[in-house]
């Protein structure tokens, strides 16, 4: 294929049409926790900051985890939209509606063991951990809506309307931004009043959500079908995918808990610097993560018609625009690293600390890019147990680099074994990725 035809597929158009919400979308996420972080910063004791700050990461982990509802969502639905199938397309929109709510239930019933356990690990001051306690009380009752809109944002992916899911973010983390202005400044409810804008931005925003969903469904067509929601064979295939992904998850948020529990044994000033340039981290997925989602729809649209050709136009169009956006995150941490380092700290030790590991994150956008945008192929095509395997091939490479890298480089050491852990995710999954489209092509 000559270098104009490859720029002539119309894939390029429908990727960045894609990706582009995306980006903003997720774009938003970490200035909200700026918000967050402004607001009580300003209220008269410090540790109103931590208890946020500790109550936040909380959630962070416990959603993070239960991500797979959007992820598997995303194919199933892809999928039966390239099939055509509209009724098979609610019918796996209220599977997934139903799995979220259920997930939600076991969540109020153990919210008790799951702050005792959160809290036990973290170990932080006794008034801080009576705020973040006083914060999780009030923001897991925005726990059914979260899933929720876990299992609306994986249809709009799946039906490529990105730009509905922008709107429901934008929505959410405005209405964020209002309320926590309104509860903490206007009413005085410090730690409470940030939980509560969130809760409720968070229940709002699904509100909205299912109106939007309403609509596309009227024009996609179909019917609510019962048996076919109440499939026992779909169902567990649901189950399974998400078993899957959540077990991939989980190794992947371990592995970043790993990384920063061995880096606080660097010290202190180490653990600073880790913490400040995981912003970059964040920055990275936050963005990169546009094209992976353009890859999942559009994936998914292609197997759903077995359409191999498409497939692979796809997979060649997200991927070359992913790395050029990654080039570009490469060069920006080069010219400006420094400068963004010195935004995010004040601290003379820790900016130094953080200088020597700058070269690391100028590197880490175009190792990390494949493993972004691979997952999101894998999951366009439900192969999920191929995701789940290679994770765990990669994970335990990941800890051994850990040992023995940490043991001859110290704290680069750290940093070493995570950029061989993001390229060992993408280096599996392109192995078995062959076999894997040949089966999707040609399964029922």
């Amino acid at each position: 294929m000559s270098i104009s035809s490859f720029f002539a597929l119309p894939s390029h158009r429908e990727t960045w049409r894609l990706a582009f919400p995306i980006i903003l979308s997720n774009s938003s996420v970490p200035l909200l926790g700026a918000v967050d972080t402004a607001v009580v910063g300003h209220l008269p004791d410090p540790h109103y900051i931590g208890s946020v700050a500790i109550g936040a990461l909380i959630f962070s982990f416990l959603y993070w985890g239960f991500g797979f509802l959007r992820m598997g969502t995303t194919g199933f639905i892809a999928q039966a939209i390239g099939e055509e199938d509209a009724t098979e397309v609610r019918s796996v929109l209220a599977r997934a509606l139903i799995l979220a709510g259920v997930i939600a239930l076991f969540v109020f019933v153990l919210q008790g063991l799951v702050l005792w356990v959160a809290l036990s690990l973290i170990e932080g001051s006794a008034v801080v951990e009576d705020g973040a306690a006083s914060y999780f009380s009030v923001r897991v009752w925005g726990a059914p809506a979260v899933l929720g809109n876990y299992a609306l944002m994986g249809f709009f992916i799946g039906i490529r309307n990105t730009r509905a899911a922008l709107i429901v973010q934008i929505f959410m983390n405005g209405l964020n931004v209002v309320l926590d202005l309104l509860f903490v400044i206007g009413f005085n409810w410090d730690v409470v009043g940030v939980a509560a804008a969130t809760a409720i931005s968070e229940t709002l925003a699904l509100g909205l959500g299912l109106f939007l969903v309403r609509r596309e469904l009227a024009r996609i067509g179909g019917e609510w079908c019962l048996p076919a929601i109440r499939s026992v064979q779909k169902m567990a295939r649901l189950l399974a995918v998400n078993l899957d992904i959540f077990i991939r998850t989980i190794l992947l948020i371990f592995a970043f808990a790993y990384f920063t529990a061995e880096a606080a044994k660097e010290g202190n000033v180490t653990l600073a610097a880790v913490a400040v340039l995981m912003n970059f981290m964040h920055f990275i997925a936050h963005g990169l993560d546009g094209f992976a989602f353009a890859a999942e729809g559009m994936v998914g649209n292609a197997i759903g018609a077995r359409k191999v050709s498409k497939l692979r136009e796809i997979v060649w169009v997200t991927g070359f625009w992913a790395l050029i956006v990654a080039c570009l995150y490469s060069l920006a941490y080069l010219v400006f690293g420094t400068a963004i380092i010195n935004l995010l700290t004040g601290i003379e030790e820790v900016r130094e600390r953080a200088y020597e590991f700058l070269p690391w994150l100028i590197a880490a956008p175009l190792i990390s890019i494949w493993s972004y945008q691979i997952d999101g192929i894998f999951i366009g095509a439900v192969q999920s147990k191929e995701m789940r395997n290679c994770m765990i091939i990669s994970f335990i490479a990941y800890m051994l680099c850990m040992q023995f890298f940490g043991d001859i480089w110290g704290a680069h050491g750290l940093w070493a074994a995570l950029m061989v852990f993001m390229a060992m995710r993408a280096v599996t999954l392109a192995i078995v990725y062959p076999r894997v489209e040949r089966r999707a092509i040609i399964a029922d």
